[in-house]
């Protein structure tokens, strides 16, 4: 199962994604709330159609504050370029054991150090 981050929807939502879309299709595909609210936050065409099918995707765990908190210490992730929306998503993608795709390049990198990086290139 693959967590897609919001940078990757966006592209998606304004050029189309082959891989995305394939993904979509065979159900690989987790959505967090974080995602959701942040797309809604956003300038998109269909935007009740478009949350309404977010919010059907299987839904990623959503980690406490302080098991958030937890993680960033054990994981060292402070001053590592990255915010807390995005703490939450590693720490809910290695809870889950899932994939995190994203364009952002911090988080990239950590998610890449933390083995729960999505790499386009494997699939």
């Amino acid at each position: 199962m693959i967590l897609v981050d919001t940078s990757v929807w966006i592209d998606h939502l304004r050029r189309g994604d082959a891989e995305l879309a394939g993904r979509l299709e065979n159900g690989d595909v987790a959505c967090h709330p974080f995602i959701i609210g942040e797309l809604a936050l956003g300038t998109m065409r269909h935007r009740p159609a478009l949350l309404a099918l977010l919010a059907q995707l299987p839904a990623a765990t959503e980690p406490t504050h302080d098991e958030v908190m937890t993680f960033v210490e054990r994981h060292r992730l402070h001053s590592s370029g990255i915010g807390w929306i995005d703490a939450h998503l590693l720490c809910s993608a290695a809870l889950d054991r899932h994939a995190l795709w994203t364009d952002d390049k911090s988080l990239r990198a950590v998610a890449k150090r933390l083995n729960v990086g999505y790499d386009r290139s494997r699939g």
